[in-house]
């Protein structure tokens, strides 16, 4: 009887590789850790395997883990002729999304959409970054591998994602939590469920939930420092400033070994933390900045870094790192990088520089273009939080106030109750650069 994978594929190898294979799939989708200890060890059983070489030159590219890339594409593509069709697919699927064109791999789900590994790898998703920046093109994707899937628990997790994208809340609560009923630590399920109730303003249930998974069915997840940020964004729009320095201080310092997500998650919430109304001693974002490194804050490998490495610059007050990375992403092959980060670089500049007003007005003419940047809603709010500080520091407190009326239209939030009623009294310096431990300039009166 020939090995088959978690849903039903034949795998051409011995079935001692592809049981660890099958294991090393299941952790990914249930967003744990050790999947790549087990692809390895199913190469070591099967140095013949594809899809097990395959699989590691896939999540070198897309998670840094640590191999040879060109090595493991090299040997993938050596054995993957005394494969079958679908295994000879996949692996030229990965090659050529590694190497920068993810149309085969679109082409491959087309015809394999139980290909569960690489359905994952073409949506964004807290695990992968996607093979598109058009939101609608990966829901696409999703949407046509519901029949091959039925009510499988990593698919209902991955659905429920894309209806929150779609605003169909209690979708997305229905599936993730019908998900997690199966599957109790299905950590796209989690993901899933923690942006229904921050999209919903549902912030305590939210809260007291996330706590409880993360500590409980979701222990072994891999991605602790996302579903902490998701706890501590519920806290700052609590406006629990408190609550928010404890968790920054148990789950989320930077130097606690987060590697890139200490600027994803840990950088992203001081810069919005300093932005609230009241917020006193926030940490500087330096150790952040000095751990993501000058390539990545200059150069960075996708628009959505690109947007963290942008509030992060001007967070320290460098203005040469922005123009730098203006100018890199101007030149970019990426019609994204050129049309959104470069911008983006420029009006955080002008921010820098006390030119608020004009800061933005820039912002506000990229706010429909941030779709394009990837990540989710709540990510990319981070854009139109710098657009209302600046509008503050301006002193447009109508426009400030109507922005945040409209925020307040999508979701509960105290913090941006606070925030509003300060636009409405005497204009209050937003400390912007505390995040830096330096006064506040970029968005200083006078």
């Amino acid at each position: 009887m020939p090995c088959r994978d978690l849903y039903g594929y034949s795998l051409t190898t011995s079935p001692d590789a592809a049981a660890a294979y099958a294991r090393g799939v299941r952790d990914l989708l249930c967003l744990r850790t050790g999947a790549a200890q087990s692809m390895a060890v199913a190469v070591t059983l099967d140095p013949t395997f594809a899809l097990g070489h395959s699989a590691l030159a896939l999540l070198g590219h897309e998670m840094c883990v640590s191999v040879d890339i060109p090595a493991r594409l090299r040997d993938a593509r050596l054995h993957a002729g005394r494969s079958t069709e679908r295994e000879r697919s996949h692996v030229h699927a990965v090659d050529a999304h590694v190497t920068g064109d993810s149309r085969p791999l679109v082409a491959h789900l087309a015809a394999y959409p139980c290909d569960a590994l690489l359905l994952s790898t073409a949506v964004p998703t807290i695990a992968f970054a996607g093979v598109t920046e058009v939101p609608e093109e990966a829901w696409n994707i999703v949407e046509r591998a519901i029949p091959a899937y039925g009510d499988d628990w990593w698919f209902g997790g991955l659905l429920a994602f894309v209806r929150q994208e779609q605003r169909r809340f209690d979708e997305a609560m229905e599936l993730s939590c019908r998900s997690l009923a199966q599957e109790p630590a299905a950590g796209h399920s989690a993901h899933a469920r923690a942006h229904a109730h921050y999209e919903t303003g549902d912030h305590e249930a939210g809260l007291a939930w996330m706590d409880l998974w993360v500590t409980g069915d979701g222990a072994s997840v891999d991605s602790t420092s996302h579903f902490s940020w998701h706890a501590a964004l519920h806290e700052l729009s609590l406006g629990d400033l408190a609550a928010v320095r404890r968790r920054y201080d148990a789950q989320l310092r930077p130097e606690g070994g987060l590697g890139c997500r200490a600027l994803v998650d840990t950088g992203s919430l001081l810069f919005r933390w300093a932005l609230t109304p009241g917020a006193e001693d926030v940490p500087p974002l330096d150790l952040v900045a000095a751990i993501a490194g000058r390539g990545t804050l200059e150069h960075p490998a996708t628009p959505f870094l690109a947007m963290h490495a942008a509030v992060t610059l001007l967070a320290i007050g460098d203005a040469t790192g922005l123009e730098r990375l203006h100018t890199w992403s101007l030149r970019h092959e990426n019609p994204t990088q050129r049309e959104v980060v470069a911008p983006l670089a420029a009006a955080l500049g002008r921010l820098h520089a006390g030119a608020a007003s004009a800061a933005a007005d820039e912002l506000g003419g990229l706010a429909a273009a941030t779709l394009r940047l990837g990540g989710s809603d709540a990510q990319r709010e981070i854009i139109e939080e710098t657009r209302i500080a600046a509008l503050v520091r301006a002193e447009r407190l109508d426009e400030a106030r109507l922005l945040l009326d409209r925020r307040l239209d999508r979701r509960r939030s105290p913090r941006d109750e606070h925030w509003r009623a300060s636009c409405a009294r005497v204009v209050e310096a937003v400390d912007l650069e505390a995040v830096a431990g330096q006064p506040p300039r970029a968005l200083r009166r006078g």
